[in-house]
Formats: C-alpha cells, structure tokens, sequence
C-alpha cells in the first residue's frame, strides 16, 4: 500500500517526454512552453509501470506485453491522416477537404504546419514509448522462468524488429534520432541526465540496420496464417533493402542535392554534418546486395492472376522490342496471366493476403477500408474527395507499352468518346467514355476512377444503390455540387479506385466493404530497387552483407529481368536492351515506373525527396479535369481548384519537425533544417 501512495505522490509530480519522464525541478520551466497536452496518459503509464513486475512473473505476460507493443504502432494503411504526409502531400493527389485531421498531408503541403503544432505528424514521442518498452522487454525478459531458450530467441528477434522498427519511423519522417541503444532511461534524473544530441544520419542508418541484421538472425522466414502481420526474417531485409536505397540516393550520398538541403546542418554539440555531403558509390552496392539477399530467398514472387476467357488478348509486340513478352511468366514473359487481375486483387481485398507471395510483409489495416470512404461517390455514400493528379493518369502507359505521346494519333486519342462497352477481367469500361481512358495499361483500370467510369458496388441489396456509372462533370451525378459539403468533390477528376472491390458499397441495404490488408513491402520494390541500385554503379564491388559476400555491378540482362518482371505482370513490353544501355534511361524509366506501380502506397513522398526532385516535383503544376465545365467542357486539362495554386514549395517540407517542446526542453536536441521557431 505504502508503494502505491508513493507512486500516486510521483504521479501528480512527474509528466511523460518522449518515452521518459522528466524530473520534477523542470516543470516550471516546461510549462512555459508547454500546454496541459504534454501530460501524456500519466495515469495508464504509472497503471503500466505498477504492472511490470508482475509482467516479468510468467511467459505469457511478457508476450501479451511483447505483442501489445506492436499495437502501438500506426496503422500502416493509414494515408491521409499522417503520421507519415503520405499521397496527398506528393504530386500523386490532392483534396479540396484539409479542416480535419483525415486530411494531414494537405494541411503540410498549405503550410498549416508547425513545429509547435504538428496535428498528426508527431509520432516523435510515441515511437521513444515504444523504444523504452522494448528496452525494459530485452532487460527484464529473463526474469521470467517458464521461457524456454527458443522462445526467449524468439521474442528477442521481434523486440529488436520492432525497436528498430521504431527508430526507422523516426528517420525517414523526422530525421536522425536520438540513439538509446539498450538503455533504458531512468525516471527522475537532472536534465544532464537526459539531454543527448541525435545521431547523423549514417549513424542512424548503420544502427538500424545492425538492428535489422540481428532480428533477422532469430526471426522466421514465415509465420503461420494466424499470425499474418507479425515480423519476419523478409520483412527485416525488405526494410534494410529500402533504408539501404535510400542511404544511397542523391538526397543522403553527396551530390548537389545534399549539399543544396544539408550542407549547412551540423550538429552543435561537435559540429559534424548530419549529413555526410561526401558521395560513396559503395552505398548503391550495398543496397543492390540487400535486395539482391531479398530475392535469393526465393520464397517471394510477383503475385498472379491465371488468364481466362474474358482476360484481354495480349497486344501485339515485336520481339525485336521484347523477346521474351509472350513467353509464360513462370518464363519471364506476360503471355498466361490475366494482368488486371494480378494487380488489382492485391489492394481490393479479393486476393488472400496471408498467402500472397507478393507481401513481404503487410498487416491488416482499418483505416484502409475507412477511407475509401473518401473516393466513393457523394450520391452513393462517399466524400468524393480523395482526387488523383493528371500527371499520374498521364504516365500510365497506353496498351501496347508506349507512352501518351509515343501512341497519340494511333491508340491514343484526346478528342471524342468510345462508342462500345468493353469488358475484360470482370472489369467493365463504358461506352461514351472520353477517348483519353481509353486502351490504357490495365493498373489503370485497377487504380483510377473517372468521369463515366462504372461502379459495381454489390454488396447493397437495392437496385438503384449499385451499377452505377459516375459522372464529375457539371450536371453530371456527382458533380462539385452533388454533396451539402462544398468540399466533397475530387478537385482533378479523379478519385484513387486502387483499393475498391466491386463488392464494396456504402449505401442502400447490406451495403458493406471488403477486409483490407496494407502492403508495407512489396516484392515489387525489391525488384525495381535492386535494378535502380544496379543502374548507379560504374564499376564492380565487394560488400559483405549478414556473413556473406556479393559482388554486384551494373548487369543490364539483371536490371532489365528485374525491371521487367513488374511490367510483364502489368502486360506491357519491358525495356529494351537499347534502353537499358543508357542508365539515364533507365533511371528515368524506374521513376517513372515506381510512381505508377506503387501509387498511394505511400512510396512516392519518400521518392522524391531521396531523389532530390521534391522540389522540381512540386514546381510543376497540379493538373486535372475542368470540373467547373459541363460535359462539353469538362475534358480539358486545368489547375483546378485555388487551394491548389497555394500548396507551398519549402525546402523544410524534406523532413517533418520535431517537436518545439521537446527541442526546449533538450539544450543538445537540434530541429530540422528550416522549422526552428
């Protein structure tokens, strides 16, 4: 009882700081710059702490405190309401709607973010909450005496995923971290105590990755179905895949872009950069050898769709073009799957994401299903206003591979309207659509929602609820006036469709959605990553990676059967050996590739920026639709709507802030380039 009234005392004397609480003699000094909303969940921590000798008595609470770390996490499936800026905050899409918090990447891009109002872009203080529990978890995990020594393995493989996991968010969003390594940071200290620099960015990047390498020594290289979601040994080496790119890409690796947002950003404490401005080409083969491992594990492929009867008839292609394009895809062509299929059921909810050979590693996510709320139309249940950009209708390629403007005059037109229904893969595209969503690529198709494009939403029971076609023009049935809100409309023409069954409905009687699962990893990044990592390399090297050694170099037959295994599933040619011959190409054909490829699956806001085209990206105008014009008028391209005219350009926007309070509070804390405050 005793303990328990002094732990209630510490209780009204002590507040949470980002994983740990700070000593009572600064709380005069915080709260001059602090509000009442720093006292963070005070009575569920010291509920927490109270607990956590019992927590240690036997196995089963330590896993029951193990797995409800992970719940801490964000919804990775969560696009629009941050903690990541996400889609709305690229050239990817765009929504007149930013007044709430679903809409966080609009509010960043407008400016209406600040280092002491972060709205849902601070997850600085819930990443250090799950640091300090797994830290407690690594320190205390023996104590109990019922884990054997595979089970003790085991949950030291996850506790490091996720710890490192953690850290991960941090970089990519906020920047280096402060690095904690295994301590766990004691309660009621001096500021000296807790007041530490963060790392560089290599700093960072090498011990998250040190941390990956040794979860991936104790974890699995599959769970079982129940436990779909959980950490794998893939999943380690997909993200070390990933932050090994983008360690290597113009943004982090020297080169005019590092030095234009970094050159002057230095750590006080020792004035180092933060970020190194000296180029290492070594860091593009460091990242090919880990993609490289990725696929050598040889349990990850392309997910498929077998072609049946109403999957449409592959284009005819030259083999001087593509030799290998009618070959099976087991063979390294496109001739036998059914290619809208193959993508779209990945996203929809139709494929089954437990065994899809795809998902490196994806969880189920909520917020996923919830907002495609936000594409679905105003007269049908929807919000309407999740928009896609023209430039992402445009770099979808037309049928047989080419671009718009290779094909324009042929296959592609701007000018009229179809005058048949076609049918392909369940997919069934209107007559009287506008010529230009006519004979494009099928991740289109399986992506985007335009003006006339049907909706099957057959879950409902009422006949006038589902099969709908949709119509954004002026006068049409969803056009900018349809819906009591004035914001309820898709800006550009254009909604995201990509994770839409047909079976989802938000209206009429049994109207219901489809579970959905978010891809964090997918085999297709691997893929692109390790032809991208292949294409900057001028000379062979040796890199040692988890004990063994790899010598990559740029191969073009390896970058081109990377590069076109992804657009074989897609059902267009892949590169020729003339394009893969240029790496300039071959950049700007990955770029592009990736942006149509992994649209809104929250890789473009990271691309970019690790690029160093942020800026150049975000110079060129948002395009769509004239939804001010009726059906006459409408097929125009256009800067729609005056919000989007006023979407800032900072070189701030590389990297979200920290938090004020926390910078104040930390003499040695340095903020971001460009927030201070």
């Amino acid at each position: 009882m005793k303990r328990i009234m002094l732990a209630t005392k510490e209780k009204r004397r002590r507040f949470r700081n980002g994983g740990f609480r700070v000593p009572v003699v600064l709380l005069a000094a915080v709260l001059a710059f602090s509000s009442c909303k720093d006292f963070l969940n005070v009575d569920n921590y010291f509920s927490d702490e109270l607990k956590l000798d019992s927590v240690f008595k036997e196995k089963r609470y330590v896993e029951a405190y193990l797995w409800g770390i992970s719940g801490m996490f964000t919804d990775e499936g969560t696009l629009f309401q941050g903690p990541t800026p996400g889609p709305l905050a690229t050239d990817e899409g765009f929504s007149t709607m930013f007044s709430g918090s679903d809409y966080g990447g609009v509010r960043y891009v407008m400016g209406d973010i600040t280092a002491s109002n972060l709205y849902a872009f601070n997850h600085w203080d819930n990443m250090y909450k799950i640091i300090r529990k797994c830290n407690i978890l690594l320190s205390r995990m023996d104590e109990a005496p019922d884990i054997t020594t595979v089970e003790r393995f085991g949950f030291i493989g996850n506790i490091r995923f996720m710890r490192a996991y953690a850290y991960y968010n941090l970089l990519v969003d906020m920047g280096p971290p402060v690095l904690l390594g295994d301590e766990v940071v004691e309660n009621n200290e001096t500021l000296e105590y807790y007041d530490r620099p963060r790392a560089t960015y290599d700093e960072a990047v090498e011990y998250i990755c040190s941390e990956l390498e040794e979860a991936a020594k104790y974890l699995l290289p599959t769970v079982p179905i129940m436990n779909f979601g959980r950490p794998t040994q893939g999943a380690a080496y997909g993200l070390i895949a990933r932050l090994r790119l983008i360690h290597a890409s113009p943004l982090f690796n020297g080169g005019q872009a590092a030095r234009s947002a970094f050159g002057n950003w230095r750590r006080k404490t020792d004035n180092v950069l933060y970020v190194s401005q000296e180029y290492k080409e070594e860091r593009w083969a460091l990242a090919a050898a880990a993609a490289q491992r990725v696929i050598d594990m040889g349990i990850y492929k392309l997910y498929t769709v077998t072609r049946t009867a109403d999957t449409k008839p592959l284009p005819t292609i030259d083999a001087s073009v593509d030799p290998d394009y009618n070959k099976t895809f087991e063979e390294g062509g496109a001739a036998d799957i059914d290619h809208f299929r193959s993508y779209a059921y990945m996203f929809n909810g139709e494929a089954v994401a437990q065994i899809n050979p795809e998902y490196i590693w994806g969880r189920p996510s909520y917020r996923l299903g919830y907002d495609t709320r936000k594409s679905f139309p105003n007269t049908f249940g929807g919000w309407n206003n999740a928009a896609v950009t023209q430039k992402v209708v445009d770099a979808y390629a037309v049928y047989d591979g080419r671009t718009i403007a290779e094909a324009t005059g042929s296959t592609y037109s701007e000018t009229g309207f179809t005058s048949v229904q076609e049918n392909f893969s369940g997919y069934r595209l209107n007559a009287n659509v506008y010529n230009m969503y006519a004979n494009r690529e099928m991740r289109f198709y399986a992506s985007i929602g335009f003006s006339e494009c049907f909706w099957p939403m057959m879950s409902t029971t009422v006949d006038s609820k589902r099969n709908q076609t949709v119509s954004y023009h002026i006068g049409g049935n969803n056009d900018k006036y349809s819906s009591s809100d004035p914001n309820n409309y898709p800006p550009t023409g254009y909604v995201i469709k990509k994770f839409i069954h047909p079976m989802d409905a938000y209206d009429g009687d049994n109207a219901n959605q489809m579970s959905k699962v978010f891809p964090i990893i997918r085999y297709a990044e691997i893929l692109l990553s390790y032809a991208e990592a292949l294409n900057n390399l001028t000379g062979s090297h040796t890199v040692e990676l988890g004990g063994r050694v790899y010598m990559p170099e740029r191969d073009m037959d390896k970058i081109r059967q990377a590069f076109n295994q992804v657009r074989h599933r897609a059902g267009l040619p892949g590169m020729t050996v003339d394009e893969a011959n240029r790496s300039e190409t071959v950049q700007q054909l990955i770029e592009k590739e990736r942006l149509v490829e992994f649209l809104f699956e929250n890789r473009r806001y990271y691309d970019v920026r690790r690029w160093g085209k942020y800026e150049e990206s975000e110079r060129e105008p948002i395009m769509g639709m004239n939804v001010e014009g009726n059906r006459d008028s409408y097929y125009r391209r256009t800067v729609p709507s005056t919000r989007i005219g006023a979407r800032i350009i900072n070189r701030r926007l590389l990297l979200t802030p920290i938090p004020l309070a926390e910078v104040r509070r930390l003499p040695s804390l340095d903020q971001n380039p460009g927030w201070e405050e």
